[in-house]
């Protein structure tokens, strides 16, 4: 075992041996921290400075306990016993249920999980006669884990932070809520570090027990803390101040989860003294991009400082590509194309990534991954077609279609809440049943004969009522303005609005996308036969498939190539985010830009749109700020859009016949100043070979006016208009 130290470089080294005092280990992305955290831990067993079990060490996943309990085994060359390894829940709870009776519980108390606890305090509202329509639960529940990530009980909660929620104080909830959970033995998730950490704080006795058990203490993922962690963790090394924190102030990107930055950026003021170690040679990354992302991170205020450099003598390698393109459709079709080219290079699928700022941006490269037959996989999330408020959405687009369509109608009659429990449904089962007819024609009779009462009767009446209303403005003003209406009036945008939580905000933003996603087709039918055909694709197992994911769930993470389209204002950085926000949220932002270029390994490939659809309509784009600050030694441009290359040869090699068309027509003079597809000028006959931005190379088979039925090659028979299309 004597070699282990010498697998390390010097800087690693350094932060392995430093193991008396504060140590903060700046540990930049690729640089080792899994190594040097586990490595740090056998350290500390092998030269007998404390036993297994006298050694503290925090994670914040479950997979992120078992690898360093692996590590940490392999090391010491048999299974590590009695180790205090684990995430902070986890270690929490197992702290509580030794002193269970001091925070008013047994030691076999429950921990409620999401659902429950949204349970119990919609019953909590209830008794109080609140109207949780209007006043939601989620909302609610929102505001008091925000309390208790600050580590603040019920009545620790400062006045100005208490809010009006409905007729009541949202901190005399927080107290009925927690009286509920006392009643039932139970604590939800933010029970675990805030009610431990109240009970080191109350019991002298108690910390100076774990004082005298925890000799040293090791903290991964220090800068995702929340106040309350950082809390307990302080008060477990005031005695032997033998902490050491590794983070990465630079990827700190989970704040609207609680998270605060400055924990890990005052480490020196909370223990004066302490070293700090920077770990910045990076063995993941070729020089350029790090030299990119470094350049990149240098323009926030809030960090310590560290600049990465590669680990590797060969890692010059390949230039950021910073490309920019028309429009978002193209942008979609070029990275399919030039994921295409890198598999037929031998390059494998499963080490492509495209990393994406917001959910809803997965859209248009899952359906041109589907028009080709590329596959791929969502990581962290569903399918775009998967995602409940989607389903939701097409179940009222289904209704509206097809008012026979019984399913749909119970998936949306109740959602948002009518009133409609299950005595209501069993009774529109019961007449479809016996009058041989859909759910919505038996809702119709019963409604008119009054076999429903009071908010069932009156909620079923409205509902049935504005499905008339929405099919004549279907027949009137088409599917788009028929789908944007029935969201609005039918109160479910209002429904997710009402819950005030990144999620829900998320939810809207694919609501926005889904409208846009139903303006590219000519028809109702013609949307709702494709997401069908979309919702059957082969979902065979294949571990081969390109990783689909946002930024946030791409943190720690590696691939070959990586691909970060949507780099434009307003996209990336995120406009909700800085409205909310301010500077902090923009510094934040660069972070997650930060993340997202060093996930790359051999390549990464940036890029942005002059036109981006929102909602049916076209808008110009500016491209976001994050690209004026990436250094010019370490990228290069292009792309059909670019101004720098206006002449030059697209980077991806692949057949442009839109964009070769729009330049020969002067057309791209100025990509920025954009404006809607105007009106084909030629006329496009029957016979044509043609191209189509989302579903490629296809045969006209009919022409009449502006619209055009083709053939195309992988996507079928598909009607769409003449300006959408280019002669191949």
């Amino acid at each position: 075992m004597s070699d282990y130290l010498d697998r390390l470089n010097p800087a690693q080294r350094e932060a392995v041996e430093a193991v008396d005092g504060p140590v903060l280990v700046l540990a930049g992305a690729g640089t080792g921290k899994t190594r040097v955290l586990t490595t740090r831990f056998a350290h500390i067993l092998l030269t007998r400075r404390a036993f297994p079990n006298q050694v503290l060490a925090v994670t914040f996943t479950n997979k992120a306990a078992r690898e360093m309990r692996e590590r940490v085994s392999a090391l010491l060359g048999e299974p590590a016993e009695g180790l205090w390894l684990g995430t902070f829940h986890a270690l929490a709870a197992r702290m509580l249920r030794r002193h269970a009776e001091l925070v008013g519980r047994t030691s076999n108390f429950s921990i409620l999980d999401p659902d429950d606890q949204l349970r119990l305090l919609k019953q909590v509202m209830e008794a109080r006669r609140m109207d949780v329509k209007r006043f939601t639960p989620q909302g609610l529940m929102g505001t008091i884990q925000r309390w208790k990530d600050r580590g603040l009980l019920p009545d620790q909660v400062p006045r100005e932070l208490d809010i009006d929620w409905g007729a009541e104080s949202a901190r005399d909830l927080y107290a009925a809520y927690q009286e509920r959970l006392q009643a039932l033995n139970a604590m939800d998730f933010g029970d675990l570090l805030m009610l431990a950490t109240d009970l080191l704080k109350r019991e002298p006795e108690i910390l100076a027990q774990y004082h005298r058990r925890f000799r040293y203490i090791l903290v991964d993922e220090y800068q995702d803390t929340n106040l309350v962690q950082y809390y307990w963790l302080r008060l477990l090394a005031q005695a032997s101040k033998n902490i050491c924190c590794v983070g990465d102030d630079d990827q700190s990107i989970y704040s609207w989860r609680g998270a605060e930055i400055e924990n890990i950026l005052r480490f020196e003021q909370d223990f004066p003294g302490a070293k700090i170690v920077r770990l910045e040679a990076n063995y993941r990354s070729t020089a350029p991009i790090l030299r990119a992302a470094s350049a990149l991170i240098a323009h926030n205020e809030g960090r310590l400082g560290k600049t990465l450099h590669a680990g590797r003598n060969d890692a010059e390698g390949e230039k950021v590509e910073v490309l920019a393109f028309w429009d978002s459709d193209e942008e979609s079709r070029a990275v399919a194309s030039r994921i295409e080219g890198l598999r037929a290079d031998g390059h494998k699928l499963a080490e492509c990534a495209v990393l994406v700022r917001a959910g809803f941006q997965t859209r248009g490269f899952e359906e041109r991954f589907i028009t080709i037959g590329l596959p791929y996989r969502i990581v962290g999330g569903l399918r775009f077609y998967e995602r409940a408020e989607i389903r939701d959405a097409i179940a009222y687009l289904r209704l509206l279609a097809q008012p026979a369509d019984d399913l749909a109608f119970e998936r949306i009659v109740n959602t948002p809440k009518r009133g409609l429990g299950d005595t209501a449904l069993r009774t529109l089962h019961e007449r479809a049943r016996a009058d041989g007819v859909p759910l919505a024609e038996a809702a119709s009779r019963v409604v008119a004969e009054g076999g429903l009462r009071g908010k069932a009767r009156d909620g079923l009446r409205t509902l049935l009522a504005q499905f008339a209303e929405w099919r004549e403005t279907l027949r009137l003003d088409g599917h788009v303005v028929a789908l944007s209406t029935l969201l609005d009036a039918s109160g479910y945008i209002a429904m997710w609005q009402e819950q005030k939580t990144p999620e829900a905000a998320g939810r809207i933003e694919n609501l926005k996308e889904l409208v846009r996603a139903v303006a590219e087709f000519e028809t109702l039918g013609g949307f709702l036969e494709h997401v069908a055909l979309v919702m059957d694709n082969d979902n065979e197992p294949d571990d081969d498939k390109v990783v689909l994911m946002t930024l946030h769930a791409a943190k720690g993470l590696e691939f070959d190539t990586v691909f970060l389209p949507g780099w434009e204002e307003g996209v990336f950085p995120n406009q909700r985010a800085l409205d909310e926000g301010g500077g902090r949220a923009l510094e934040e932002e660069r972070r997650l830009a930060y993340v997202g270029i060093t996930r790359a390994k051999q390549r990464a490939i940036i890029s942005h749109c002059a036109n981006r659809r929102i909602y049916a309509n076209w808008q110009s784009s500016v491209p976001s700020r994050f690209i004026e600050e990436l250094p010019e030694d370490a990228i290069r441009t292009g792309g059909s859009a670019a101004l720098e290359q206006r002449n030059a040869p697209p980077v991806f090699a692949t057949a442009r016949p839109l964009v070769a068309a729009r330049r020969a027509s002067g057309e791209h003079a100025d990509a920025w100043a954009a404006t809607p597809r105007p009106p084909r000028t030629d006329r496009i006959t029957e016979g044509t070979r043609v191209f189509h931005q989302k579903f490629g190379y296809g045969v006209v088979i009919d022409a009449e006016d502006d619209r055009l039925d083709i053939r195309f090659d992988n996507a079928g028979e598909k009607r769409v208009l003449d300006r959408f299309v280019e002669r191949a």
